[in-house]
């Protein structure tokens, strides 16, 4: 009887374990940059009328974007001359992505849905 009581208790204390990792980790995977990067092209696709090579390339761009953002501008002080530079910087590198990738008619509305 001990036995099964203390497997019962070990089990029970293995399950709470389990929902206690899963959402840390769920938690952490929101802040990925493939995660942000899924999103935003989502957002932007039905908008667009984006082709899966469109989607594909512009998902790269902003997964890119977002990895540049969190090593020289997330976490820094937003106001600092060298910030504004960097973070100019890496949306002009988008810009300039999103506009090869898409037809002129696509990238007026692209710019318009930025503002």
């Amino acid at each position: 009887m001990k036995k099964f009581i203390t497997g019962i208790a070990l089990a029970c204390f293995v399950l709470l374990g389990m929902n206690t990792v899963t959402a840390q980790s769920l938690s952490q995977d929101g802040q990925r940059p493939e995660v942000i990067a899924k999103q935003k092209v989502a957002d932007i696709s039905a908008d667009l009328d984006l082709t899966g090579e469109q989607q594909r390339t512009l998902f790269r761009a902003y997964v890119q974007k977002e990895v540049n953002y969190n090593k020289g501008v997330t976490g820094k002080d937003q106001k600092s001359a060298t910030v504004i530079a960097e973070k100019k910087k890496y949306d002009d590198q988008l810009a300039t992505a999103v506009k090869k990738v898409l037809t002129a008619e696509q990238y007026k509305k692209w710019l318009a849905m930025q503002k």
